[in-house]
């Protein structure tokens, strides 16, 4: 539902499931001094005509396939020009980010050899990701389809099956296949209802999941700390300053 009347910056929060949850990434914008704008465009939620009451957008993952025929995907990723054209700061994760490589006219299909990024894999900085911060190692995925890098966006990651990770789209547009934002609970209910996705080519089976997570998560949410303030501009940690 739309967030209540408040002072704080909202940011708007898509999700594709009924209990699906925003997890860290909706942890760290409140400590960051935000409000959340919760909409489910799959149960009916509209999306808003402008951005104007909103410092940003966040379009989170689902099983669905951007590709998809749904009514909602549709209307989600012909949605994506409000905030394009209003410059206002867009984080898509997964199938966020394959939406609006769609809306710009890219690709998104899974790999010639049917291999999956399914569990812990490497992650490579690009030059241009290196300027803007340190990246983690090691990043979580749960995919089994990619893009294409849009044209005049800027390859900030890569990796080896799929090797367009994340970009950067003009100046507040961004775009990452990997998966930050789950908690500790989100993993394993994943690890659970995704089971019999581990057999896939290139799956890692569930132990490893849950083993990698104590080796490297620590990096991941330290990046995605930063990660965030990058986009949205925490409220809380530039006193004055809004996204926009």
């Amino acid at each position: 539902m739309p967030a209540a009347n408040s002072d704080k910056p909202k940011i708007l929060i898509v999700m594709h499931q009924e209990l699906s949850s925003p997890g860290r990434v909706g942890h760290l914008l409140i400590e960051g001094g935000f409000e959340l704008d919760m909409r489910r465009p799959p149960l009916g939620d509209p999306l808003p005509e402008t951005l104007t009451d909103h410092a940003g957008v966040v379009i989170f993952g689902g099983p669905m396939s951007a590709n998809d025929t749904d009514e909602f995907v549709r209307r989600e990723t012909e949605w994506l020009k409000v905030p394009l054209a209003e410059n206002k700061p867009f984080l898509g994760i997964c199938l966020g980010a394959q939406m609006l490589v769609n809306h710009l006219g890219g690709k998104v299909e899974g790999h010639e050899a049917g291999l999956v990024e399914i569990g812990w894999y490497p992650l490579q900085p690009t030059e241009a990701g290196k300027d803007l911060m340190h990246w983690p190692d090691m990043v979580y995925q749960f995919h089994r389809e990619g893009f294409s890098l849009p044209r005049d966006a800027t390859l900030l990651a890569t990796a080896e099956a799929y090797p367009n990770q994340a970009f950067r789209y003009g100046e507040n547009a961004w775009g990452i296949q990997f998966h930050a934002e789950l908690t500790r609970m989100m993993m394993q209910r994943w690890v659970v209802r995704g089971a019999h996705r581990f057999t896939l080519p290139g799956a890692q089976p569930g132990r490893d999941h849950l083993g990698g997570r104590m080796i490297w998560d620590m990096h991941l949410k330290r990046w995605l700390v930063e990660f965030l303030d990058l986009i949205f501009h925490s409220p809380r940690l530039h006193p004055g300053e809004r996204a926009g």
